[in-house]
């Protein structure tokens, strides 16, 4: 069981000795992994606890919420990549100016060595932490000299028996940046190799315009709070997760449907393969569900007509079938 807190306060006075790292960890891709990968074997060799300290909301919502990067995935999918991985706990710190303004010797003091009772840290070669990002892994190097702890950077590329190469062939270091350039393009098959798992959204089921249903292919449309970085318009096969865990095979539109001169983007689910018997009672209004993107079959085409488009949504969910079958 992975503990969650959101204060250093929550952590048990007797927790610890722990191996931290921190940061934001969006997508938590395979560069990420190989952090949280030396962090579980730093805190095996000592015997320690691993932590993982994050931040909530993104710190560049708070600094420049207009120009913010859309976030590749919500709270609870960061939560779960990172229990995935296997640490012992997460601890979510609230993103504020109170504590963006406090001092790389401050947070450490405070968090890190009072909250979490840290014996060693690991982090990334890129590391800034502290009011105006002013402390670096030198900063940390220097603090862990003075004040007892280890520092242990990891220069993160790619993943271990893993390279990840660009357009070009060439080796190309992991990045929440790069997944999102590859989704802004409809790319989630690279997204999912700079991930190490398929990109996924999450969000409720609600109600649509039923055209979907009324051209026989009935589909779960997500909320327009959902999380995860919509990729862009287009068919995809992907698969859904419902409530109880199900996994169905899924035909999915992303898009503002221009045959019907749509305006605003709608991400919906279309299954397949569902038993006859289940076909009644397949109602997820209001449930949580998660869609997972698998790849891209097209782009997205405004149709003359419901006929065309019907024609066309049959070849999606044949070609999405077949796709899928061999994933």
């Amino acid at each position: 069981m992975v503990h969650i807190w959101n204060d250093p306060t929550e952590v048990p006075e007797d927790f610890g000795p722990s191996v931290v790292t921190i940061g934001n960890f969006d997508g938590v891709h395979r560069g990420h992994q190989q952090v949280l990968a030396q962090l579980l074997r730093t805190a095996e060799q000592h015997g320690a606890r691993s932590v993982v300290v994050t931040f909530d909301p993104h710190p560049a919502l708070v600094h420049r919420p207009d120009s913010a990067p859309e976030l590749i995935m919500g709270l609870q999918d960061k939560l779960d990549a990172l229990a995935d991985a296997g640490v012992d706990a997460v601890l979510v710190m609230k993103y504020n100016l109170a504590l963006a303004g406090m001092t790389p010797e401050e947070f450490v003091g405070t968090v890190l060595l009072d909250g979490l009772h840290a014996a060693h840290v690991v982090v990334g070669h890129d590391l800034r932490f502290g009011a105006g990002n002013s402390g670096d892994v030198g900063t940390m190097q220097e603090l862990g000299r003075d004040l007892g702890f280890g520092v242990h950077v990891v220069n993160e590329f790619g993943a271990e028996g893993f390279p990840v190469h660009d357009d070009g062939g060439t080796d190309r270091r992991c990045s929440s940046t790069w997944v999102r350039e590859a989704l802004a393009e409809g790319d989630v098959e690279t997204a999912a190799a700079v991930l190490g798992r398929p990109h996924r959204m999450r969000g409720e089921v609600v109600h649509g315009a039923a055209r979907g249903r009324a051209l026989g292919f009935p589909t779960a449309n997500l909320d327009h709070g959902a999380t995860g970085y919509v990729p862009a318009d287009g068919i995809y096969a992907g698969w859904l997760i419902d409530g109880p865990g199900n996994r169905w095979p899924a035909a999915i539109s992303v898009g503002s449907n221009p045959t019907f001169d749509g305006v605003s983007r709608q991400v919906e689910a279309h299954v397949i393969d569902r038993p006859e018997e289940a076909v009644e009672d397949f109602n997820l209004y209001g449930q949580t569900v998660v869609v997972e993107f698998a790849a891209r079959l097209r782009g997205m085409v405004a149709y003359r007509g419901p006929e065309a488009l019907v024609d066309q949504m049959r070849l999606d969910v044949i070609q999405a079938h077949d796709l899928l079958l061999n994933k």
